[in-house]
């Protein structure tokens, strides 16, 4: 029997092209870069005037505007003069939730995007396809980058504070590790809201030499420790608390198990491990860690895991998950020691 024949559904066709398209979201990355929303923030200017401000080409800013206003990004309020929209007050690096600079235009990352069909037919990192020492080494040896790198991940990181903040009991915590916790925006955050914590921040000594500056604007410095090291080998002991924040997603189930036997061998009988990082369900239900889940596989060849996946992890590192707590973002998992009575 002949495959009927499709359908013609021309909204579905002219959907998916939206969805697929490339262009809105390069054209959102490099208007933030210029920091045009800046420009903006007392009223409407002429696209002359923006591109006095901001070092840009006028007839290019003015298509690439245009182009953006069609999708609810800002507003020509009347010709060749823009203003700002719900959409586009976001990127005014002065917003509480500032996603400014959320989307670096990483040349190596875009390369490794390019290549995407090769993880996607492997399971492993198309960033590794054009940058064959991997995604951390290079960073490392690209301090430009790193820092970009890492300013983006502040900005999620303001997103993740205001989905875990409310949503678990930091005021019964003392003492608190941070695991990999990049500049400390994470960490501070907290420590800012609970003036009661202590905390010490750990990552590798590049990542850490850019903390202290976020720290002292945070006014934690003086409560917060920064040590530099892996933590595949010895972690700060002795804690209350111990975060991994969208770390362990990123390593292949062997290293999954080295890193949490590093923190359990840190912890305390009483401690508890801190998880924050999306969990695989079945479904369409949107869900913003499925794109994390995507990032991961593209950069490092690493994803996200299913709860009974991440417990099995567990218990090879003599833990065990006491229970999962949902948020705005990803759920934090609560972990013990499996031996604990």
């Amino acid at each position: 029997m002949a495959p009927s024949r499709p359908r013609i559904d021309i909204e579905s066709v002219f959907r998916l092209t939206e969805l697929a398209d490339y262009i809105v979201p390069f054209t959102v990355r490099a208007v933030a870069e210029l920091g045009v929303a800046d420009q903006l923030v007392d009223g409407p200017r002429p696209v002359s005037e923006l591109a006095e401000a901001t070092g840009a080409h006028a007839p290019s800013l003015l298509r690439a505007l245009r182009a953006l206003a069609g999708k609810g990004i800002f507003t020509e309020v009347e010709p060749e003069v823009f203003g700002l929209t719900k959409l586009a007050e976001p990127l005014r690096t002065d917003h509480p939730l500032s996603l400014r600079d959320a989307y670096p235009l990483l040349e190596p990352d875009i390369e490794a995007w390019a290549h995407f069909d090769h993880s996607i037919r492997t399971g492993q990192a198309s960033f590794d396809q054009v940058h064959p020492e991997g995604y951390w080494p290079y960073m490392a040896a690209h301090p430009h980058d790193s820092a970009r790198f890492d300013a983006s991940q502040q900005a999620a990181t303001r997103l993740e504070l205001r989905a875990a903040l409310p949503a678990y009991p930091w005021g019964e915590l003392t003492t608190v590790v941070d695991v990999g916790g990049g500049n400390g925006a994470f960490l501070g955050g907290i420590m800012a809201r609970f003036p009661q914590l202590q905390g010490t921040l750990f990552d590798l000594p590049h990542v850490v030499a850019e903390a202290e500056p976020v720290l002292q604007k945070l006014g934690v410095a003086q409560r917060c420790t920064v040590t530099g090291g892996s933590f595949f080998e010895t972690i700060p002991a002795g804690a209350d608390a111990y975060l991994l924040k969208r770390i362990l997603y990123g390593w292949d189930d062997d290293n999954a198990v080295r890193l949490l036997s590093a923190v359990r061998a840190a912890m305390r009988p009483d401690s508890r491990l801190l998880v924050l990082e999306p969990v695989v369900e079945a479904g369409d239900r949107f869900d913003v860690g499925r794109l994390y889940d995507l990032l991961l596989l593209a950069m490092v060849g690493g994803g996200a895991r299913s709860r009974e996946h991440i417990e099995r992890l567990l218990d090879a590192a003599d833990l065990r998950l006491a229970r999962s707590v949902p948020t705005m973002m990803f759920p934090i998992l609560e972990i013990i020691a499996k031996t604990e009575a």
